[in-house]
């Protein structure tokens, strides 16, 4: 069966050439170079791709991130995508600690858990009850300094448009998913609850914890609910807790990742933004929405 690989450079390291484009083809025995973006986003179809990392011998140019996919439903009917480090810069909770004085503390226990070291569950509630008496305004204050990561809006924007069904689930807090699935029109959120008593934090969160495990639930849930297979979903995340649904799901893509994660999947953005998962669908530039200034 044919596969797509699709090239896409960081534009801020200069173009992606027509020759360069071509010495990956040839490397690949491949054919049909459709450029999605000139001088940024190229594909071609082969039926003997390489290895990411080994196709990127052949390139000169250096911030390129290279995705393969198979040739048939490219363009995905569902998207689960993670929150923290993912679609926004911080990691919520490490954010929300700052107010309390514990980031750096805390933030050693996020570094731990997403890396795959420590229990997820068992890590966030120890974090949690770290900020027993918070007080409330605490969370407005992490929320006002939150940024989105580059390209968010016009993935979520684009794929919306073009009628897939996006979720953003996550193991950070209800709080924050809310608002960003309002601001960029994710269709769900999910994500775990903090606990408070109306004015402070009990140091508490609300059981069961969603965890790696409901990440993937959902993305199969979705799929069902679509009546569409796995092969038609796209999941993208940087944690632990990421991997099992970027395993199932028919193109997972890891964002930046931890260590753990970089070494079990083969589709990775190192170098460019989130718009590289429309390129990896087959979207071109051209069909972009809520571009970003």
């Amino acid at each position: 069966m044919s596969s797509i690989v699709i090239l896409v450079a960081n534009p801020q390291a200069g173009p992606l050439t027509k020759a360069e484009a071509e010495r990956a083809r040839d490397a690949c025995a491949g054919m049909h170079l459709n450029w999605l973006s000139p001088g940024q986003a190229v594909e071609f179809t082969t039926a003997k791709p390489l290895e990411p990392a080994a196709l990127k011998y052949v390139l000169t140019h250096k911030a390129v991130d290279v995705f393969i996919t198979k040739f048939r439903g490219r363009r995905k009917a569902v998207l689960v995508a993670d929150m923290d480090s993912t679609i926004v810069k911080a990691e919520t909770l490490d954010e929300l600690a700052a107010y309390a004085g514990l980031k750096d503390e805390i933030a050693a226990i996020t570094q731990r858990s997403m890396n795959g070291e420590i229990d997820f569950a068992a890590a966030l509630r120890e974090r949690v009850a770290m900020l027993k008496g918070l007080d409330l305004n605490a969370l407005e204050r992490t929320w006002n300094s939150i940024e989105y990561c580059p390209g968010a809006k016009t993935l979520i924007a684009t794929m919306k448009q073009f009628g897939a069904t996006t979720a953003l689930v996550s193991g950070g807090f209800t709080f924050f998913t809310a608002r960003v699935a309002a601001e960029l029109g994710f269709d769900l959120h999910r994500a775990n609850v903090l606990l408070d008593n109306g004015s402070q934090l009990t140091g508490e969160v609300g059981e069961p914890i969603l965890d790696r495990d409901a990440k993937l639930a959902t993305l199969k849930e979705l799929a069902e609910k679509r009546s569409v297979k796995l092969a038609a979903t796209l999941a993208v995340g940087d944690g632990a807790n990421d991997l099992a649904m970027l395993r199932e799901a028919g193109l997972g893509i890891a964002y930046y990742a931890k260590p753990v994660v970089a070494e079990q999947v083969q589709n990775r953005i190192e170098h460019t933004d989130l718009t590289s998962l429309l390129f990896a669908q087959g979207y071109p530039a051209a069909s972009f929405k809520g571009c970003e200034s």
